[in-house]
Formats: structure tokens, C-alpha cells, sequence
């Protein structure tokens, strides 16, 4: 039950006929969705009476790796663990609303939002519990009955959790990453297995690392080292009698960063070397990690791939040939180079990959096309494949760590429906579907697909939640959501808070702009760089047609947004402020121009693909200004704006949102000024909060904050909200 966000796999168009040769085979016959409709996630949780719990595997996946993708999407973890508090009488006086905010927010974390970092390794189950790195038998993992292997405040950190696991081979060693919610940082602690656990090592500032065992049954650990967001070095060190530790590659350019994958089988460990483009994978042989690692294929501009193996043969994820989206390849392992790649599989025109995963004898891909979830059964022994359309009110895959080889379990979920299980049997070639408790959203309320025209004519995908019964749409209020960038799919993970807007009669709906990456690596193309104006053309088309259709109205009309997503949501305020009346922005991206400037900063120069670089480019100079949030800033009637910044965010400086909160405020007291008696000017909130995470999505403060300032400015009551809120969080 592992996090499995949606996988970043997006290129530009690659150039040169050469690489057609790559696609002369018969690939097997191209998904054609068929199916009848049967029974995003970004966590991965089990639900239990609308109690979830995030699961760390011992082995990240394809997604996982895609994922690392340096940008300013990146949130961390999608669930934090708990803070420990006390809980404080409430007065007598204080009203019912007040009361239900004031116990949201002094509530310690820990209603439905838990983190274990969990692994299972042969006879043992390793996990965090309490402050402590522990280990106990499988069948008594859920039992008191645990061992001690470390104690995490020997570190000295505020409150540090573990964020990932590895185990040994054959569990002489394991080791942690851990880190705390305030900062990004993370130590790598490696425990001897004994019959008196000793920490071994401890590295500062590593990213991903994994376990081989060489020739001599040693246990070799490769790891990551992160400095200022970046990851350009790997070691080796080895442990006991022959400790040693030493630099085992290093990246020279700045636009790539590396990162370390197992694949599934532990044949190979694969090195990964990334841009936002491009990329590089070296096989290091997981049986002999002591000699040179293999090139699978040098890098090409535009080029993109990720790499599993299976019974001496590579599998290649790519978008490598015409048509420029991902497609499925493979060739012999001792063979790996561009030429010799074979096509096996390819997707259907529009088709997102989300993740994949091998089996023994097959290969599950999970894939979204017209905004739909499909999974790809595709049998390695006959290549034949079996496609499956998935609920339509699913928005996003959960998927689990497996090592049976006869079943693929995964979970659904929604904005405002928990997650569900799964199971698809080899064996039977059927999708089983959890049995029990049905969440009662399935009868009360409704998910639409729904498209908006754009300026230039393209169908932007939009996904709107609402209750059934309601008459009359347009007096409810509505909440729109926006990311678009780093061809980075928007965030429909489960959100209690959501759902609980969802009872009280809110309108949710979810923009699916270009930038972002629904549609596939073209839809990212089409709003990045010089293009990146038609994801703000898709916004703005897509909440006109939302009114046009009679959902809500502009003044029942709120826009939210987090990081790079606040590009658009910025720029459509400067735009057509007409269309809101309020907007809620986290740690927002508003200040591109002058970031992307700033070659100081730790994510500028891996993002020149992404935006432009207006140092060099006065054609990427100029583009920006066109768009930029505070470059077009002007005294206008501004929607109120609340904005979440983070005080030691690596990612947006606090000086960019702090810059735009200033001349945000300075253009409204204009406007006001010369808007004459009786105008109720916006209101303009900036809450800074400490630390140097960059978005906690799970803060109770931030979550009663967004929800009173939504309510106040729409003249909405918000007690119900908070009630149904209640129902999710056990107070």
C-alpha cells in the first residue's frame, strides 16, 4: 500500500528520423478501452472506517522515480505524521463554530492521517513506532510484541519521523531515512541487525538509496547525496570489518540530477540521470556491484525513459519515435542500446501513463485516457492484453507493494471519496472489488466529466463533484483547482475537507489545463515554455463554462491553488478578476520572472525547460512578463486572495510571495481609492508559516484558516462545513 503519486513522465518532441529504426517491429495491437464500467490519489493508505494510513514499501516504483523530478510541485509527503499536543478546555461562551475551529485546530494529528513507514523483509515487519525504529514478526506486526533497533531522538531532531525503509539482503543491515515536517533535509541511518541492534552509520542530506549484496555476500549500500534540492552524487559504503565509504558517480551538469532505483526483481539497480527532459539510465549489476555500471542508452535531448527487467530482459518505458507520448519497449539486458529496442506496446492517442508494475508473467500498466482510469493487463507469455475501465468515480491510483506473483491489488479514491481495494487475479483474469461498507457519497453525490473550448478550440477535461439533490446549482458556491505545470497531473488525492464542502453543498471542480499532464506528454508540451499563456486561455474557458452551464456564479466563486499551480491562478487574477470572488494560494509560485533570473537559487536552472531562461532569451525574457503574477499587477477590483508561505521554503523563496503580497495590496488601496463610497475593497491575508517544508497539506491551522476566509468572503456560514468536517477527523 505504498504512496504512488502520478508518474512524471513527460518529454519534448525528439529529433532525427534515425530513431524510427527503434519502431520497425510489430508492437502488440494499440489499447483500445473497451469494456463496460465497473466498480488519485496520492497516498498510499489503507481505509478503515475513513481512518488511513500511509505505508512505506521496501522498493520505490517507476512513479516513484518519475516523481523526483525536481520542480516546485513537490509536497513533501502527501500525509504528515502526527504531532503530539494537549488537548485545552474550550470556554463556555464561545460559539458552536468557533468551538468545532478551535478543536480542529488544537486536535494533535493523528484522527486520520498516520504515518508508518512500514516494510516487510522475509520473517519481519520494520516500522516506526512511536519515537523509535522497530522490527517484529509478521504475524505479530499489529501486536505490542516489537524489538527496539533504534531510537530516533538520538539524532536531536524536532519531532523526526522515519519517511523510508530499506532492509538488507539477508538483514544484517537496515536502514532509515529520516527527516521532520518542518524541513526537507533527511539523515540516512543504517542499524546493525544483531542480538544488540547498533546504529552503524548515519549520512546527512540523502535523497534515495538501496541494498545489493556483491559476490562475497557483502552488503553494499548506494545512496544519494542532496545538497540545495540537488542530487548530483552517489556513494557506496560498506559496512562491519571492511567499512568503507566512497563517491561512486558524479553528475556535472547542473540541469540533471540522479536517482537510484531497484527494479523489481533486484537484478539490476538502476541509476538514474534526469533532467525535465531527458534522460539517462546505467544498470549496476545487483550481483556484482563492485564493476563498472552499464550505459543503457546515452542520453538525447528529449528522450526519456525508465527502465524494469525481467528474466534477462529489459522493459523501456519511453517516448522515444513517433508519436512522441510513452510507449512500452524492450530488448535483451545485455543488449541495452536504442538501436536493438524492440516496440511491445503502445497507448492510445491521449493516453496518460501513470505507473507500471511487472509480474512474473505479466506487465500491469495504469493508465488514464478522457480523464478515465483504465488498467492494461498485458500477459509476457502470449502478449495478449486484457484493458479494463475502471468506476467512473475513480480520479487516481493507490497502488500496493506485491510480491505475490499471482495478484496486482491497488486502491481508487477521489477528492472526496476514501480509498477502495482492488485486486486483480492473474489466475482468473478478473478484478475483484473490496466488499462491505459503501461510503455514502456513491448515492449523495455526482462526479461529471465535463470539456470547456478554449481560445484556439481545444476541449479542456474538467472533473466536477457536487450533491445529487440539488435544484438549483448556480446559488451554491463553487471551488475551482488549478495546477498545469511540469506536465504534473492536479492533485485529486482524498481530502476530508473537501468532501466535508461536498455535504454542505459546495461545488468542487477540477481544471485540467494544458501544462499539466492528463492528456500525455504533448498536453505538457502545449503549455510550457512560449506556450505556457494557453493553460491560462484553458482556465479562464473553463470557469466561464462552468457559469455557463449553471454551476455557481462569479461572486459564489473561489479558485485555489498551491506552488507552481499559483502561475495561473496569479495570472488569471490579473486577467479576469471578474470570474472570482475569492482565491486561496499555497506557497504560490508568483514571482517567475525574477526567480528564473536567479541562477542562485537551487531549482532555477533545473527548470529552464520548464519556463524559459529570461537571462539569456529575450524571447523567454519577454514571454514571462506576459504572464507573470507580479509583473501584472495593476489597480483593478481584485478577488480577496489568502496565501499560505512557508518561512525557509527552498522551493518559492518567501521574498517572491512577500514582494507580491506587497504590490497586491498596494494596487487594491489604489483602486480603492478611486472607487468611490460604498466599495468593499479585497481582502489581502498573508499567513507565513514557520519552517521549510513546502506545502503541508495536512496542517489543521492552514485547513481552518482557508475554510473560514472562504466562507467569510462568499457571506457564507461555515459551521456545517466544520461539523461534516468533524465526522472525518473523530473529534
Amino acid at each position: 500500500m505504498q504512496h504512488k503519486s502520478t508518474l512524471l513522465l513527460r518529454a519534448v518532441k525528439c529529433s532525427g528520423p534515425w530513431l524510427a529504426r527503434c519502431t520497425q517491429k510489430q508492437p502488440l495491437s494499440h489499447c483500445h478501452f473497451t469494456g463496460h464500467s465497473a466498480g488519485r490519489g496520492v497516498s498510499r493508505v489503507a481505509m478503515k472506517t475513513h481512518h488511513l494510513t500511509q505505508c512505506l514499501q521496501s522498493r520505490p516504483t517507476l512513479s516513484e522515480l518519475a516523481r523526483s523530478l525536481l520542480c516546485r510541485h513537490f509536497s513533501g509527503k502527501d500525509f504528515h505524521p502526527s504531532k503530539p499536543g494537549n488537548k485545552k478546555s474550550l470556554p463556555e461562551n464561545m460559539d458552536s463554530f468557533e468551538k468545532v475551529r478551535a478543536k480542529l485546530e488544537t486536535q494533535p494529528q493523528e484522527e486520520y492521517e498516520i504515518i508508518n513507514a512500514e516494510v516487510k523483509h522475509g520473517r519481519f515487519v520494520y516500522y516506526q513506532e512511536g519515537c523509535c525504529l522497530v522490527r517484529s514478526k509478521d504475524e505479530e506486526a499489529d501486536s505490542d510484541n516489537y524489538e527496539v533497533l533504534f531510537n530516533l531522538e538520538e539524532l536531536k531532531l524536532d519531532q523526526p519521523f522515519v519517511d523510508c525503509i530499506r532492509v538488507a539482503p539477508d538483514e544484517k543491515y537496515v536502514a532509515a531515512k529520516v527527516r521532520t515536517e518542518e524541513s526537507e533535509a533527511s539523515t540516512c541511518v543504517v542499524v546493525r541487525l544483531s542480538d544488540q541492534p547498533v546504529m552503524e552509520a548515519s549520512f546527512p542530506n540523502v535523497s534515495s538509496f538501496e541494498w545489493v549484496k556483491d559476490e562475497e555476500g557483502e552488503d553494499v549500500l548506494f545512496y544519494t547525496f542532496q545538497r540545495n534540492l540537488r542530487c548530483h552524487d552517489v556513494y557506496r559504503a560498506t559496512f562491519g570489518e571492511n567499512k568503507r565509504n566512497e563517491r561512486f558517480y558524479t553528475e556535472k551538469d547542473a540541469c540533471f540530477f540522479v536517482y537510484l532505483y531497484l527494479t523489481k526483481d533486484s537484478r539490476f539497480l538502476t541509476m538514474n540521470v534526469m533532467s525535465k527532459t531527458t534522460s539517462e539510465v546505467w544498470l549496476i549489476d545487483g550481483q556484482s556491484p563492485w564493476d563498472p555500471p552499464m550505459l543503457i542508452q546515452k542520453r538525447i535531448h528529449g528522450v526519456l525513459y525508465f527502465v524494469e527487467h525481467r528474466d534477462d530482459e529489459l522493459y523501456i518505458l519511453t517516448n522515444v519515435g513517433e508519436p512522441t507520448e510513452f510507449k512500452l519497449m524492450r530488448t535483451a539486458a545485455d543488449m541495452p542500446a536504442i538501436m536493438n529496442w524492440d516496440l511491445f506496446f503502445t497507448m492510445k492517442r491521449n493516453t496518460k501513463v501513470i505507473d507500471m508494475d511487472m509480474f512474473k508473467d505479466h506487465c500491469v500498466l495504469f493508465l488514464k485516457h478522457s480523464n478515465l482510469l483504465y488498467v492494461n493487463v498485458i500477459s509476457l507469455t502470449d502478449d495478449s492484453v486484457r484493458s479494463l475501465k475502471l468506476p467512473p468515480w475513480a480520479c487516481g491510483f493507490i497502488m500496493d507493494p506485491n510480491s505475490d506473483p499471482k495478484n496486482c491489488p491497488f486502491q481508487l479514491c477521489s477528492p472526496i471519496r476514501p480509498p477502495k481495494y482492488y485486486t486483480y487475479k492473474f489466475a482468473e483474469a478478473k478484478l475483484f472489488e473490496e466488499t462491505g461498507h459503501e461510503d455514502p457519497i456513491t448515492k449523495t453525490g455526482r462526479v461529471l466529466r465535463l470539456e470547456a473550448k478554449s481560445k484556439d478550440g481545444r476541449a479542456v477535461p474538467m472533473t466536477v463533484f457536487h450533491k445529487a439533490d440539488v435544484e438549483d446549482l448556480t446559488q451554491k458556491p463553487l471551488l475551482v483547482h488549478v495546477y498545469g505545470a511540469y506536465g504534473v497531473d492536479l492533485k485529486m488525492n482524498f481530502r476530508p475537507e473537501r468532501r466535508a464542502m461536498v455535504d454542505d453543498g459546495w461545488i468542487l471542480a477540477y481544471c485540467h489545463v494544458r501544462g499539466g499532464g492528463e492528456l500525455g506528454l504533448n498536453w505538457h508540451t502545449d503549455g510550457r515554455l512560449t506556450k505556457k499563456l494557453n493553460g491560462l486561455s484553458d482556465l479562464e474557458a473553463c470557469i466561464s463554462t462552468l457559469h455557463a452551464q449553471g454551476f455557481s456564479q462569479p461572486s459564489l466563486t473561489a479558485l485555489s491553488a498551491f506552488s507552481a499551480g499559483g502561475v495561473l491562478a496569479g495570472a488569471l487574477c490579473n486577467s479576469h478578476p471578474e470570474l472570482l470572488r475569492a482565491v486561496t494560494l499555497e506557497a504560490p509560485f508568483v514571482d517567475v520572472l525574477n526567480t528564473m533570473m536567479d541562477t542562485t537559487l537551487p531549482l532555477t536552472l533545473e527548470e529552464l525547460e520548464e519556463w524559459g531562461n529570461p537571462a539569456e532569451d529575450s524571447t523567454h525574457r519577454n514571454y514571462i512578463k506576459r504572464y507573470c503574477p507580479l509583473q501584472n499587477i495593476k489597480p483593478q477590483a481584485y478577488p480577496s486572495v489568502h496565501i499560505t508561505a512557508y518561512e525557509n521554503d527552498e522551493r518559492v523563496p518567501l521574498r517572491g510571495i512577500t514582494c507580491y503580497t506587497e504590490k497586491l495590496r498596494e494596487a487594491v488601496a489604489e483602486h480603492a481609492r478611486g472607487a468611490g463610497e460604498g466599495y468593499q475593497p479585497p481582502t489581502i491575508v498573508l499567513d507565513v508559516q514557520p519552517g521549510g517544508n513546502h506545502v503541508l497539506e495536512d496542517s489543521h491551522r492552514k485547513i481552518t484558516a482557508q475554510l473560514k476566509f472562504l466562507h467569510e468572503e462568499l457571506g457564507l456560514d461555515c459551521t456545517g462545513v466544520f461539523e461534516n468536517l468533524k465526522k472525518f477527523l473523530k473529534l
